[in-house]
C-alpha cells in the first residue's frame, strides 16, 4: 500500500461496513484510524491492514461518550498530525412494538448513532480547520432508515432521519473551514448484522419475506469514493443498495 499522505477515522470499524470501508480506506493509502466498542475486532483490522504496509490505529471507543471521543480525536491527532476523512459509521438499532420499547434501549440507540455523530463531527471540525491544509471531509452513514421505517424499528429510524438534518447542517456549517459532508445510504449490505435478511425480515403488509442482499464491498468502494472526490466537489448523497430489495415499490 503506497501511502496518499492522506488520515481516515472510522467509527464501529471492527466489523461490517466500517471494516469492509476502513480496509479499502487503507488499500487507498490512507492510514486508517479505526474506533469501536470491542478492542479485538479492531486489533484484527489493524493487523490486516499491517501486513500490507499500510499504517493503523486501533482505539477502542464508545461514540455516544464525550470523553472518550475527545480521547479518540486526540489520538488520532497525537499520532498522524491531522484528519482529512471521518466516517460516522457506529450504531445499533433496537426491534420492537414502538409501544413496548425500554427508554433505556431508546436512548441507546440514540446515544450510538445521533449523539455519536454529533460528537465526532464536533471533534473532527476542532481539528481540521486548525490543520494546514485546512479542511476535511466527513462522511455519515445513514441508512435505508433514513428515508423509510422497517416495521418495529422507532428508534433505529429516528435516529437515521436526524442524521439527515445533521448531514445538511454539517455542510453548511463546514464551507467556511473547507469541512465538506455526505451521506451514503445503504440498503442490505450483507454484513454480520444483515444475515437475517437471508432468513426472512418481516415486511409492513405482516409477511415475513427473505430479501435480496449485495456485497458490502460495494458500500466500501462508494464510501473510497465519496472519500476521494476532489476538494471542490461533494457527494452530498448516495445511494448505495440491491437492486431488488423493496424500497422503490410500494408494500
Amino acid at each position: 500500500m503506497s501511502s496518499n499522505g492522506k488520515v481516515a477515522l472510522v467509527t464501529g470499524g471492527g466489523s461490517g461496513i466500517g471494516k469492509a470501508s476502513a480496509l479499502a480506506l487503507a488499500e487507498e493509502g490512507f492510514a486508517v484510524v479505526v474506533a469501536g466498542r470491542r478492542a479485538e475486532p479492531l486489533q484484527a483490522v489493524v493487523n490486516e491492514i499491517e501486513s500490507k504496509q499500510g499504517r493503523a490505529l486501533g482505539v477502542p471507543t464508545d461514540v455516544g461518550n464525550p470523553e472518550a471521543v475527545r480521547d479518540l480525536f486526540a489520538k488520532t491527532k497525537q499520532t498522524y498530525g491531522r484528519l482529512d476523512v471521518l466516517f460516522n459509521n457506529a450504531g445499533f438499532g433496537a426491534a420492537g412494538p414502538i409501544e413496548e420499547l425500554p427508554y433505556e434501549r431508546w436512548k441507546g440507540v440514540i446515544d450510538s448513532i445521533l449523539n455519536g455523530s454529533f460528537l465526532c463531527t464536533q471533534e473532527a471540525f476542532k481539528i481540521m480547520k486548525d490543520q494546514k491544509p485546512m479542511g476535511g471531509r466527513i462522511i455519515n452513514n445513514g441508512s435505508i432508515s433514513a428515508h423509510v421505517p422497517r416495521p418495529d424499528s422507532a428508534a433505529y429510524t429516528s435516529a437515521k432521519h436526524a442524521i439527515t438534518g445533521l448531514t445538511k447542517s454539517t455542510s453548511l456549517d463546514g464551507r467556511k473551514y473547507d469541512i465538506s459532508c455526505g451521506q451514503i445510504d445503504v440498503g442490505n449490505a450483507l454484513t454480520e448484522m444483515t444475515q437475517r435478511m437471508t432468513r426472512g425480515v418481516p415486511q409492513a403488509n405482516g409477511t415475513v419475506m427473505v430479501e435480496p442482499t449485495m456485497d458490502v464491498q460495494n458500500v466500501a468502494r462508494a464510501v473510497v469514493f465519496m472519500a476521494t472526490v476532489t476538494p471542490e466537489a461533494n457527494v452530498q448523497f448516495l445511494t448505495v443498495m440491491a437492486t431488488k430489495m423493496p424500497f422503490v415499490g410500494r408494500g
